[in-house]
């Protein structure tokens, strides 16, 4: 055992209970408790959001679309996609492509016999990604469209059958407009499923069915389709598959992430990174500065001890390292303590949801908390690095401690 992390125990194991820094002590742990509570909660609730809302997105455009060129970057089908083996083949092929689904909007009215809403109702087919779709449903079962007869089963969102006073089960009456003609198009749905996202525009506005309908309802054949939604497997290189999907596609198409088609929403997401960044580094500015003060208490409280081990021959350095082990102590104690307050609450929180919000302004009602390794781990590390690097300025106050004058006093 070292000589300085033997003192260091000691000086750990038994203080005074008349001891000046024992109660600084006590408050320099509580400090560093409560630092961790806060800074460990804005990483897993800043990554838990940012992580719940890309699914949200997700569920409904896909990580990335592949569309005509000359869409305009409307919500609607204007352009129609050929549906060609070649094509699902060449993006399915791409590396860290997940899925490929085609799909199809086309603009519409839900109507019932006292109100009517406008939608757009999105066709699909059984290749859709239901497995991220799936935990939004709320009522009801997702109709797969794999028999060979078109399917009149839909999923509307909880918005409009709040609105239309519709119930799963019910049948409802769908209007459309076929570009080019001035008939509306009647079609009779039968409500399959309801689902809720907390997403407004997605709720307020779409609603999901056979894509075999909406081709009907375009007049196109089987082997066109509006555009493709792709999943990959890794979000974080969206943008490098992005740009490898618009390389492999014909010059006609061209492939967006949603990303790109939610821009406002994705640098809105981006500003969760800063603000935590600006709250840990607060935090441990004023943990640093706190135990910077507990360092000095502990010195003075025991020069005759400092006296005493440079007398005996130990070190500037040795007596140095002797406090910040002591320092290294109250911290970690903090920050266990603190790691296990903040996953008791993690815990509680995916069984419970006891953490509320507004979905309106966050998209979400409970806090989705999440708790990546990498960021966890390398915060701890960093509170511990950081905090004790900040100490070795008052640490090396030790210094001018003079052994001789010390003893004379004493």
């Amino acid at each position: 055992m070292r000589f300085e992390y033997f003192i260091a125990k000691r000086l750990s194991g038994h203080q005074n209970k008349d001891s000046i820094s024992r109660p600084i002590v006590k408050i320099a742990v509580g400090a560093v408790i409560l630092s961790m509570v806060i800074m460990l909660l804005s990483v897993m609730a800043g990554k838990g959001m940012q992580q719940k809302i890309r699914e949200k997105i997700s569920a409904f455009a896909g990580h990335m679309q592949v569309v005509r060129y000359d869409n305009n970057q409307s919500f609607l089908t204007l352009r129609p996609v050929a549906l060609s083996l070649e094509l699902l083949e060449e993006l399915r092929s791409t590396p860290g492509v997940k899925s490929v689904s085609p799909y199809i909007t086309i603009g519409g009215l839900l109507k019932t016999p006292n109100d009517f809403e406008g939608i757009i109702f999105k066709g699909i087919d059984s290749t859709y990604h239901w497995e991220v779709f799936r935990e939004y449903v709320k009522e009801g079962k997702i109709p797969k469209f794999e028999s060979p007869e078109m399917s009149d089963s839909i999923l509307i969102s909880a918005e409009l059958a709040r609105r239309l006073n519709l119930k799963n089960g019910d049948k409802v009456k769908a209007y459309f407009m076929r570009p080019g003609n001035d008939k509306p198009f009647i079609r009779r749905f039968t409500i399959a499923a309801i689902y809720q996202t907390d997403f407004e525009d997605f709720d307020r506005n779409y609603i999901l069915g056979d894509l075999r309908q909406a081709r009907r309802l375009y007049g196109w054949n089987d082997s066109l389709t509006g555009g493709f939604e792709i999943l990959v497997r890794d979000f974080g290189d969206i943008d490098r598959i992005t740009a490898s999907v618009n390389e492999r596609i014909p010059p006609l198409y061209i492939a967006k992430s949603i990303k790109d088609l939610n821009p406002l929403m994705f640098d809105w997401l981006s500003m969760f990174d800063f603000n935590i960044l600006v709250i840990i580094g607060i935090l441990i500015f004023i943990t640093a500065l706190n135990m910077t003060t507990v360092l000095l208490v502990m010195i003075m409280e025991r020069t005759r001890m400092i006296g005493i081990l440079k007398t005996l021959g130990a070190t500037d350095k040795q007596v140095v390292r002797i406090f910040l082990l002591k320092a290294a102590w109250i911290i970690a104690l903090g920050m266990l303590a603190g790691n296990i307050i903040v996953w008791a609450i993690y815990v509680l929180q995916q069984k419970y949801g006891f953490i509320r919000l507004n979905p309106e302004i966050y998209y979400v009602k409970t806090a989705p908390l999440s708790a990546p390794f990498y960021w966890i781990a390398g915060l701890n590390l960093l509170v511990m690095v950081l905090i004790l690097a900040a100490l070795l300025l008052p640490a090396r106050s030790i210094a001018a401690v003079e052994p001789s004058k010390v003893m004379k006093f004493e």
